[in-house]
């Protein structure tokens, strides 16, 4: 009976592992770490030409491996996009580990609910950037770019209810690593278009 309760037990802790879907309603609330984010996803630069900024900016996107599938230069907007497998190692094992739980458990006679949790399966990372003067004179402008990711997972199994294929969550990317070099990079390509290199 222990041992039941244990599998009962980690097939729950299992489940409650997997990532719950993104609340829609939470993208726009300002948390205490909003600023920080911010911070990391704007940098400003010194040019008056805020076409060749964009251009540098298309030109560090493709290098990253993005498509640019939209571009407004007349209002300083730019979006680009990338496919990407999104399978992971450890989202197979706890699959794996919550199907043979809840097996044991049907086998028991404690449930006759199997469980197969969705696991992702496909992403498109994204990127949506926005350039803005922030000089009365023209000489300096802000850049702001934000990457998140839309997730499309597998099927999965919750006794006798199916999980369809294709379910979709949105993340945002908030690692500043990839903020970083993406900055880096456009320093440097908007320093060669300065000066003619």
């Amino acid at each position: 009976m222990r041992a039941q309760i244990a599998l009962g037990v980690l097939v729950a802790m299992c489940c409650a592992c997997a990532q719950p879907p993104t609340d829609p309603g939470t993208f726009f609330q300002l948390t205490p770490e909003s600023a920080q984010h911010r911070a990391a996803q704007t940098r400003e630069f010194e040019t008056r030409d805020e076409t060749e900024l964009l251009s540098a900016s298309a030109a560090v996107l493709q290098d990253l491996g993005f498509q640019v599938s939209e571009s407004v230069r007349e209002v300083g907007f730019l979006r680009a996009a990338k496919e990407r497998g999104a399978r992971e190692y450890g989202q197979e094992i706890q699959r794996g580990i919550v199907f043979v739980l809840s097996l044991a458990l049907s086998a028991a006679g404690q449930s006759n609910a199997t469980q197969v949790i969705p696991v992702d399966l496909h992403q498109q990372i994204n990127a949506s950037l926005v350039t803005r003067p922030i000089a009365a004179d023209g000489s300096r402008y802000e850049v702001r770019v934000l990457f998140y990711r839309l997730v499309w997972k597998s099927d999965g199994q919750n006794g006798d209810q199916h999980i369809p294929a294709g379910q979709q969550k949105m993340e945002m990317i908030r690692d500043p690593l990839i903020y970083q070099q993406f900055f880096a990079r456009l320093s440097k390509a908007v320093f060669l278009e300065a000066h003619k290199i």
